[in-house]
């Protein structure tokens, strides 16, 4: 089977997890949870770095340090993984859902301005399978409305918009470590914020807003949350992120190479780079027009038939129970991306040759 994503581990995960092992540093508190904060943000050139537990809690934390609750609405895209509209949920606010752009699959930054009313307090641009959204009109509008910008970078970990690393640009951006992701702890996520306030209250209330007495009693002056990362997970973080540039290359040079097999696949449109943009390919995602020979699901079919693992896209959270009652706009382009979109293999350890015969299968039953 070629998988679609799985880890990459070749570095010192197994030394730094020892060291956390054998100095018996293996909880929540440790040397490698601030070393990984502090690497993390000198990469992607934050001012401030939160670890926590996962993504889900990272999202969580910054709606939380915002002070986002009931009553308030957040403007997000419906075709996301749904952890970003969970939490929005779990602070008590409700999700308005906007379009997203054909091209690009992210949120359609022209359709937001429509969906604002006066509890709207944030928007949340989720850059899915690695391109960033259209940070600077997204911004004007935030600033125009006095609204926060949370970035969901769970999948855009190395890409940048106009030289900025996405999850940078907003009030506060968030990523993920989940196994399928460019670096992995197994789980584990970080909050970043170019505002020290901002990253000081998240670290309080990501710990239990925990206040050591000067007899070492703990206070507790308000409701927190146990987001913390471990110092094992951690240590197994800081190895990941030393090799994280050579991910992005491999990650870039297969985007390449399924470009060049799939350029001339009848009925296939790839995905692209917007100028001033750099995708990090985190999934290679294509679309399978009407012209092409079969549907979509069922070249899925065909591809696991060959022992190829490939997964159509999110389907739209505004379909789903729990939102479906949810405010939302025209979401036409979401239903069409859906029904059209796959995923392919896209693991760091994928090999040229693995690609060739992803392509091969595709280009087998264009017309």
């Amino acid at each position: 089977m070629i998988p679609l994503c799985i880890p990459e581990i070749r570095g010192n995960e197994w030394k730094y997890v020892k060291d956390c092992i054998d100095t018996n540093w293996v909880s929540s508190v440790g040397s490698y949870v601030n070393l990984f904060e502090k690497r993390f943000s000198e990469y992607v050139h934050s001012e401030s770095a939160v670890v926590t537990n996962n993504g889900t809690a990272a999202l969580q934390l910054a709606l939380v340090t915002l002070g986002i609750g009931a009553g308030d609405e957040v403007i997000v895209p419906s075709l996301t993984f749904i952890s970003p509209i969970n939490t929005i949920k779990y602070v008590g606010a409700e999700p308005v859902f906007v379009d997203v752009c054909r091209d690009t699959f992210v949120m359609d930054a022209e359709k937001i301005e429509s969906l604002i009313t006066p509890k709207t307090k944030a928007i949340m641009p989720v850059h899915i399978y690695g391109h960033p959204a259209d940070m600077d009109r997204i911004m004007e509008i935030a600033q125009k409305h006095n609204l926060f910008v949370i970035e969901d970078a769970t999948e855009a970990l190395g890409s940048t918009y106009k030289g900025k690393m996405a999850g940078t640009i907003g009030h506060m951006g968030c990523y993920s470590f989940n196994g399928n992701k460019l670096i992995t702890t197994g789980a584990g996520g970080m909050f970043v914020t170019n505002n020290l306030e901002y990253g000081t209250r998240a670290k309080f209330l990501s710990t239990q807003t925990k206040v050591v007495t000067e007899n070492k009693a703990f206070y507790h002056p308000e409701v927190g949350y146990n987001f913390r990362m471990p110092n094992l997970l951690a240590a197994f973080g800081v190895a990941q992120l030393e090799n994280v540039e050579e991910y992005l290359k491999v990650k870039k040079e297969n985007a390449v190479y399924y470009n060049e097999f799939l350029s001339e696949a009848h009925g296939i449109t790839l995905p692209i780079e917007k100028d001033n943009v750099e995708n990090c390919f985190w999934l290679y995602s294509i679309l399978v027009e009407e012209e092409y020979g079969i549907t979509r699901d069922e070249l899925i079919q065909k591809l696991n038939e060959e022992k190829i693992e490939a997964r159509p896209f999110f389907m739209p959270i505004h379909g789903m129970p729990p939102y479906s009652d949810c405010t939302h706009g025209d979401l036409s382009v979401t239903g069409e991306l859906y029904a059209r979109g796959i995923n392919l293999p896209s693991s760091v350890g994928l090999k040229k040759e693995d690609i060739e015969a992803v392509c091969n299968v595709i280009k087998k039953y264009a017309k």
